[in-house]
């Protein structure tokens, strides 16, 4: 931790810059305890460790100065979520922060800078991304030649939709967005011979799916932020109700039967080789569509690829209940290793990926689906939500035990022992005249 410097001349424009850092962390999705962390270090670097912060998924307060003189910057805006071209530039002034190298206000004008960055690529790019996000996702989950075309020319609409970025429609747009995947789905499911109609919805929806905000809350719940842990896993259900709701309405109206609310399993395609297929397109995809720095598809791929295998084994050895705790176990530590390499990128970038090809979202999708439309009760349901809990705990003992080995071998490779303060006789030596005195009395 670097040695703490002199408070800025100017409170006001430092209160403002942490709270535009701690505003742009929340927006990346990082947990609160961990924004508490990172915003604690560089409030030491600039020389007010006093500084308190409570942190909130919609509501962060700052706090500088003592009880009697202190003053407070408050920011209750929810803000819009980050691409990972705006997350990566982000964390560069995160990272000079923590070393206090930036003045308050250029701080404030770099964060301005990283919310109003152009995307990387533009939108003919970006809606093919997410098309090819999906068809890789899809040749994952149900590989199928009608189930992949499907998911592509689907993950194209809803590419494209998601592009027009208002207040407005990112409310109701993942009801829309569900609705008209399933209407799609169900009216070309027996034309095409789609044996499992509730699977191919997942992949078009996959960027609506809250699996990284069911982790993050439990994770949260587990770290004791139960505010912060709570309002998420709220927020979590009620999107996959809505998911569901859109996808029942529309099964309403095409006139489908119970039974293709039911996740029937199997595949078509059983070639060795297309989950490599589907890894490949689905990190490509994800490149493509959030305009990743250059540097991140490399990093994305190899996550996907450890969390695959992970999984992969976790489900041989111990079933699928197990596997998605398997797979968050083995990719947690690779993801935080990445993000502490001077090359690598922002554990963000590789984590979200990862969420989404562990499907906690997905299942907790087929599950409301399953329970609603084809009245199965709350097994399913109950089902997903224990996987969401045990990817939650697979990235926390991942995350435990990255910290314990990095932070034991940090000890090791610095081992050094202070020395002690020296005691007031011997920083001002007591005359000897005097010692003579002090005997007589």
């Amino acid at each position: 931790m670097p040695e703490p410097s002199a408070a800025p001349s100017n409170p006001g424009e430092l209160r403002q810059y942490l709270l535009g850092l701690a505003e742009g962390l929340t927006a990346a999705g990082e947990s609160v305890d961990r924004v508490r962390a990172i915003m604690h270090r560089i409030a030491v670097a600039y020389g007010v460790p006093d500084t308190g912060f409570v942190v909130l998924p919609t509501v962060i307060l700052v706090q500088t100065g003592g009880a009697s003189t202190g003053h407070v910057a408050v920011s209750s805006r929810v803000a819009a979520s980050l691409r990972f071209d705006q997350i990566a530039a982000l964390y560069g002034v995160v990272h000079e922060a923590e070393d206090g190298a930036l003045d308050p206000a250029d701080g404030i004008r770099r964060l301005n800078a990283v919310g109003s960055m152009r995307p990387r690529f533009g939108w003919i790019v970006r809606t093919l991304g997410h098309g090819v996000l999906t068809l890789g996702l899809s040749l994952l989950l149900l590989p199928s030649v009608a189930g992949a075309a499907i998911a592509f020319g689907l993950g194209l609409v809803i590419g494209l939709m998601k592009l027009v970025r208002s207040p407005t429609l990112d409310l109701v747009f993942p009801v829309v967005a569900a609705f008209v995947s399933a209407l799609t789905v169900f009216l070309l499911a027996d034309w095409l011979g789609l044996g499992d109609p509730l699977t191919v919805l997942v992949a078009p929806l996959v960027t609506f799916l809250p699996g990284g905000v069911l982790t993050t809350a439990t994770v949260e719940l587990a770290a004791g932020q139960m505010i912060a842990g709570a309002s998420r896993l709220v927020t979590g259900l009620v999107q996959l109700a809505l998911l569901s709701f859109g996808i029942i309405a529309a099964g309403t109206i095409a006139g489908v039967s119970n039974l293709d609310y039911v996740a029937a399993g199997g595949s078509s395609l059983a070639f060795w080789w297309i989950p490599l297929l589907g890894l490949l397109l689905f990190s490509i995809g994800n490149y493509l569509h959030f305009s990743a720095p250059a540097k991140a598809y490399g990093w994305v791929l190899v996550v996907l690829l450890i969390a695959y295998v992970g999984q992969f084994i976790g489900a041989r050895l111990f079933g699928p209940e197990i596997s998605g705790f398997v797979g968050a176990l083995a990719m947690t530590p690779a993801v935080l290793w990445i993000d502490g390499l001077r090359r690598g990128v922002p554990s963000q970038i590789t984590f979200l990926p990862a969420f989404w090809l562990l499907v906690p979202g997905a299942t907790g999708l087929i599950g409301v689906t399953e329970a609603v439309g084809a009245n199965l009760g709350s097994s399913d349901f109950v089902d997903a939500l224990v996987g969401v809990m045990a990817i939650a705990l697979g990235v926390l003992i991942g995350t435990a035990l990255y910290r314990t080995v990095r932070s034991g071998a940090t000890q090791l490779e610095h081992f050094h022992i202070e020395m002690p303060a020296p005691e007031p006789d011997e920083a001002h030596p007591v005359p000897f005249w005097r010692r003579l005195l002090r005997r007589e009395r």
